[in-house]
């Protein structure tokens, strides 16, 4: 792993760049700029709360910020791993002519999308404000939430960038499996409310690391609820093994990525 730390030190610069010219770029023909970042999430929870919240009744308490908590994570998630699986073969030009440890463009990648978060969280603290939610001492656990977040997103998705250049129609299969996951994650109801078979709730909160970080994160945020420590600990290790695995793996296969794309 000094291998792996050596490399992120020395392509720290080179990440941050290619962070800042994707988000330049993605504003550069708009007419509203940055804006969208702010005005695309919102968007989508106010989507989902005409559905969930209006039509279906949703009685969950500060049901605003609770589906806002719960896009912003699945975002976070979602993106970063469905856009690992082309990521080789997107930086073909990179790739093609000079050494870049792989992981080293997720992790880039990761910027991006992590900084788009940011500005929902910043939101998600609004809408705090505006419904006077209570603030307890207690949000500070919202810090190991999001590093095991990350963490499982990065070791999710590095194996992803590996086979997604071996496979050509990986890209297809994750699109359609994370349809599925979607639904099954929580983003928009509560597992504990709606799920009321205790086998069934601890499957999909507990065997989904995103539903458990997502179900965290609402009750650390919102009801001043502990996470699920045990859970936290757990997902914490198996996503340093997915992680170690996965950059072992692309260290191993560095010279056939480009013979193959």
């Amino acid at each position: 792993m000094k291998r792996f730390f050596d490399d992120v030190t020395k392509y720290y610069g080179y990440m941050v760049r290619s962070a800042k010219s994707v988000l330049k770029t993605e504003v550069a023909n708009s007419y509203l700029n940055w804006i969208w970042w702010i005005l695309d999430p919102l968007f989508t929870m106010l989507v989902y709360y005409v559905i969930f919240g209006l039509i279906f009744n949703s009685k969950e308490k500060y049901f605003v910020t609770f589906l806002f908590i719960g896009i912003t994570m699945w975002d976070f998630f979602n993106k970063n791993v469905v856009q690992s699986v082309n990521m080789v073969k997107r930086n073909k030009p990179i790739v093609s002519k000079v050494y870049l440890p792989k992981f080293i463009l997720l992790i880039s990648n990761m910027m991006v999308n992590g900084f788009k978060m940011l500005i929902s969280w910043v939101i998600v603290v609004i809408l705090m404000l505006i419904f006077r939610v209570d603030i307890s001492v207690k949000i500070f656990w919202y810090i190991p939430i999001m590093c095991v977040l990350i963490l499982f997103t990065f070791g999710f998705s590095i194996h992803l960038v590996h086979f997604g250049v071996f496979v050509e129609d990986l890209s297809n299969v994750i699109n359609i499996a994370f349809r599925f996951l979607f639904y099954m994650t929580g983003v928009m109801f509560n597992i504990e409310n709606r799920v009321h078979d205790p086998f069934y709730q601890h499957v999909l909160l507990y065997c989904n690391p995103i539903a458990m970080l997502i179900h965290d994160m609402r009750n650390v945020l919102l009801y001043k609820k502990p996470p699920c420590w045990q859970g936290l600990l757990i997902w914490t290790v198996i996503s340093l093994i997915l992680s170690a695995w996965g950059v072992r793996r692309i260290y191993k296969n560095e010279n056939s990525y480009v013979k193959v794309i």
